[in-house]
């Protein structure tokens, strides 16, 4: 009885159907056109700003649908590093964020390099430095030797979604999946990264951190669709959101035969809605470039470019001048001195007055 994917006659080869994607295909190359023909408007490091928040938001994203919350702003400094981007103020990150960063930064800068065992491994040891998930010790750098399920538990019950091929069956089917990525044929290079996604999956070759790395193959094919290692928009941002129908769409496929038609149809919409919805963060990206390019003699002092960044990058709840001197451990005169100046100097506009008194970019 079949009751996995793999368990079909001719698996790997799967099979979709043309006319039910080809439509959404083409809307989703367009997006992609789009967006790159639109940030190569701009100067380096407006590309390089929109791109340290993508990959931001990308590695905490895929972090978060596994249930582990990295510190963005460790992220973010630690992506920076590894880039050469200057940022204003700057996190000391961990170790094992590193290690997760380095391997994202590989994949996306590296894209056209051929993706091999020993490539997969190191990133596998980058997101587990110490050999333990959790409490747990696992099989770092290696895959797996033991069986691998994936259970949820209901009501004090375990509930078996999904059962991955035997260890054995494992090295010959890695080398089928590599062999095939590496292979350079003619099959549409953003359909390839919807197959790559889901292959992965299925196999599940590692004792952990299969999802994550599933989602590094995935950007390394994303940007290999796009031929740069420019990235803008993140895909583990819409999944994160749509985590409950992406658990569900993976069940249904690994659970069925070899027509993946749905899960093409479902991978190709989740990343066309990631790439509309970047445009609003890129914008916003745009925005602060074209202020810094008008403002950078006027605004010379370095806490009032602090507060102007903070506020572009999405500063939570209202500017006030008591939240200035706490950030900044600065008196609350000297705090309300330095906001009122940005108002004369026509940056910044009061709103309220009294307690309620804050302050918003002009």
């Amino acid at each position: 009885m079949i009751k996995y994917i793999y368990q079909n006659k001719g698996y790997p080869h799967f099979s979709w159907d043309n006319t039910k994607i080809i439509n959404i295909l083409t809307h989703v190359a367009t997006l992609q056109g789009k967006i790159l023909g639109k940030m190569q408007q701009f100067g380096f490091n407006i590309q390089q700003e929109a791109m340290l928040n993508a990959l931001t938001e990308e590695i905490t994203k895929s972090s978060e649908i596994e249930g582990e919350i990295l510190n963005s702003e460790q992220v973010r400094s630690s992506l920076a590093r590894k880039l050469n981007i200057t940022l204003t103020k700057e996190t000391t990150s961990s170790h094992h964020i590193d290690g997760v960063v380095e391997a994202m930064i590989d994949a996306t800068m590296n894209f056209n390099k051929p993706l091999t065992e020993s490539r997969l491994f190191g990133w596998h040891a980058s997101l587990f430095p110490t050999g333990y998930s959790g409490m747990y010790k696992i099989n770092v750098g290696k895959f797996r030797d033991d069986d691998m399920q994936v259970v949820s538990n209901k009501g004090g019950r375990d509930i078996i979604h999904y059962e991955a091929p035997a260890p054995k069956e494992v090295l010959l089917q890695i080398a089928d999946f590599l062999n095939w990525l590496n292979n350079d044929d003619n099959e549409n290079p953003l359909l390839k990264a919807a197959i790559a996604h889901l292959w992965f999956v299925i196999i599940h070759p590692f004792d952990d951190g299969n999802g994550r790395l599933t989602r590094t193959i995935t950007e390394m094919l994303l940007a290999r669709a796009e031929n740069t290692s420019l990235r803008f928009y993140s895909m583990s941002a819409k999944i994160q959101k749509e985590k409950k129908d992406y658990y569900h769409i993976l069940e249904q496929t690994t659970t069925g035969g070899l027509d993946i038609t749905q899960w093409l149809e479902w991978f190709f919409d989740v990343l066309g809605q990631s790439i509309e919805e970047s445009e609003n963060i890129i914008d916003n990206v745009i925005k602060k470039g074209v202020f810094w390019q008008k403002n950078s003699i006027t605004i010379t002092n370095k806490i009032q470019q602090d507060i102007i960044n903070r506020l572009f990058d999405g500063f939570e709840g209202n500017l006030t001048s008591g939240k200035v001197a706490k950030i900044f451990k600065i008196s609350q005169d000297t705090a309300t001195r330095l906001l009122k100046d940005l108002v004369d100097k026509g940056i910044f506009e009061i709103i309220g007055s009294g307690r309620s008194t804050h302050y918003i970019l002009k």
